[in-house]
Order: structure tokens, then C-alpha cells, then sequence
């Protein structure tokens, strides 16, 4: 049967778990201890939190747990990663109303704690809207915890591929941006047609995901495999954002199913 196992690659540490849901087990035991820490330490947790398919049995387990009084929010803040431009909270495809579905709205969490970037703002506000997401998290102390997952361009929240070089690219802030076309490809399951899609987001930016004190980040599924070993053994470059996590390697950890670590060797 197949069991856990741990590697290195380059300086990445990384937790191959058999299936997807041992590795969401994994994630949500270690935001509950992260949350626990952070609480102890300084009173409150701050959480940065990630939306789409591979999170959610992630959010499943932490509803779960605060359902039967095993866990809580009450000390929580969350600062979602991005959401569609411009988009109602309402919208059935908003990330607003994703995470109000599977996981706001079921736990203890206080509304005024649970941040997710305005797809309603006018445009000429935006990147006031998107520099003050920024104060926020930074008047909040940062983030004690980034969860993350990987599109197939490598992206970290919606933080696409760029020429830029490495170090200005981390260095980016919470901004508007469009959408790279493999990821509005990707995005025609839940919008239904390639017109549909909204081809703009806001996103935070690589400097506050790069800042968090920790980082995990959950990739499941053998779609995931190619992106995964690209952002782990090939060359830190902003033409594939998630490798700028081997530039903090020491506060990440790669949590993967089997699948998704096919090639990494």
C-alpha cells in the first residue's frame, strides 16, 4: 500500500502523500496548528487563502472540524488570493461566493475578518482598491500562513507569467491583471464558453505571498505533474511563478499526491 513519503528537491521540501485526500488531510492539520501557534503567540492568526477545485476538501476538513467543536475561527483574519475583474460578490463563478459556499459561511469566522479583493470596484479605483489590500494585510501583521495552489502556467494566485526579471517580480503588489490564455482556457469548465470568461483579476501580489511566514502549497492530480517538476527543478524565472517559491524554500513546504509528483524522479 501505498505510503507517505518526504524529499528534497533542489532546497524544496516536499510531502508525497498516495492520494489527494491524504494530502488535503495533511494541509488542514497544518493550518490548524499554524493557526493554533500564531494565537498563542500573538493573539490572532492571519490566513491567506486559495480558491478552485484543489482546496476544496481542504476547506471540507476545516469545516468539519469546527462543526464538531474541534476547532475555530474566532481568532482568524483570511485575505483571499484574487478574485474575477469585474465581478458580483453574488456571481455563482465569484470567488466571494465560493468561499462564502464552502467555507465562510460555515464557520465561526466573523465577517468583517474574511477579506476577498471587490470584483465590484470602478476601474479608475482599482489599484487603490489593490494598495489598500495591501495595508490591510500589513496592518494585520502579515500573513502567518499562505495556502497555495499551482495553475498549469505555474501561476500563484493570479499572478501569471512575466519576462520580468525574478527579483522585480517578487517584488510585485496586489494589482489588476489579464488572465494568461491557458488559464482562461482552463476556466471555460465553470463559465461554459471561451466568450464567458473574464478574461481580467485581481490578484495579490507576489511580494505579500513571498512575505507569509509560511507557505504551503497543494498541488494534486496528474494534470499538475509537468508544471509541478518545472516550478521545482527547472530555473527560479518569472516565466514560471511558482518557482520563486525555491527563493523562500525554507518557509515552504510542497504537500502533492502521487500524481502530481509523477516527475519529479
Amino acid at each position: 500500500m501505498p505510503v507517505e513519503r518526504s524529499l528534497r528537491v533542489a532546497d524544496a521540501a516536499v510531502i508525497v502523500h498516495p492520494d489527494a485526500d491524504a494530502a488535503s488531510r495533511d494541509v488542514a492539520d497544518r493550518v490548524i496548528r499554524i493557526v493554533a501557534d500564531a494565537v498563542a503567540a500573538r493573539g490572532k492568526a492571519v490566513l491567506g487563502l486559495a480558491t478552485g477545485a484543489t482546496p476544496e476538501k481542504v476547506y471540507d476538513l476545516l469545516a468539519d472540524r469546527v462543526a464538531r467543536g474541534a476547532f475555530s475561527f474566532r481568532d482568524v483574519t483570511t485575505y483571499n488570493l484574487d478574485e474575477y475583474y469585474p465581478i458580483q460578490p453574488l456571481d455563482p463563478l465569484s470567488y466571494r461566493h465560493y468561499m462564502h459556499s464552502r467555507l465562510f459561511g460555515r464557520v465561526d469566522l466573523a465577517p468583517n475578518r474574511a477579506h476577498v479583493l471587490d470584483g465590484t470596484v470602478p476601474e479608475f479605483a482599482a489599484a487603490e482598491h489593490a494598495a489598500w489590500f495591501d495595508r490591510w494585510i500589513e496592518a494585520d501583521g502579515g500573513l502567518d500562513l499562505q495556502l497555495l495552489g499551482i495553475g498549469r502556467t505555474g501561476h500563484v494566485g493570479f499572478n501569471e507569467p512575466s519576462d520580468l526579471p525574478p527579483a522585480e517580480f517578487a517584488d510585485l503588489p496586489t494589482r489588476l491583471v489579464d488572465l494568461h490564455p491557458t488559464t482562461r482556457a482552463d476556466a471555460v469548465r465553470e463559465f461554459g464558453s471561451p466568450e464567458a470568461v473574464i478574461p481580467r483579476a485581481l490578484t495579490m501580489g507576489v511580494r505579500q505571498i513571498l512575505a507569509a511566514r509560511a507557505i504551503v502549497m497543494l498541488a494534486t492530480g496528474a494534470k499538475k505533474a509537468p508544471i509541478v517538476a518545472q516550478a521545482l527543478k527547472g530555473p527560479i524565472t518569472a516565466a514560471v511563478p511558482a518557482s520563486l517559491l525555491r527563493t523562500v524554500a525554507d518557509k515552504v513546504v510542497w504537500v502533492l499526491d502521487e500524481a502530481a509528483a509523477a516527475e519529479l524522479g
